[in-house]
């Protein structure tokens, strides 16, 4: 389960493609295709690699942090899926 204090990153072999409703995100290595159904799912997914913590990218993106729970359970789905991957902090 990924923690606020992790660091994570779109994994480098994933493409994310935008469309109206957030975006599709294509795993080159395992061949998924992920939707992200929301923007601001997109937005702090991109934002991941440019904060030392998950906290930060929510924080950065505007996210209330009531609505934090919830964007954890999206981040965990996409680790599951090799979307995103965790990083060395730095």
């Amino acid at each position: 389960m990924i923690a606020l204090s992790d660091a994570y990153a779109l994994d480098s072999r994933v493409a994310l493609r935008p469309e109206p409703f957030g975006a599709l995100a294509y795993h080159y290595g395992n061949r998924r295709l992920v939707f992200l159904r929301k923007p601001e799912v997109v937005s702090v997914v991109k934002a991941l690699a440019e904060h030392a913590t998950v906290a930060d990218a929510l924080t950065a993106c505007g996210i209330d942090e009531r609505r934090w729970p919830s964007f954890v359970k999206a981040l965990d789905a996409l680790a599951a899926s090799n979307v995103i991957e965790e990083r060395n902090r730095g």
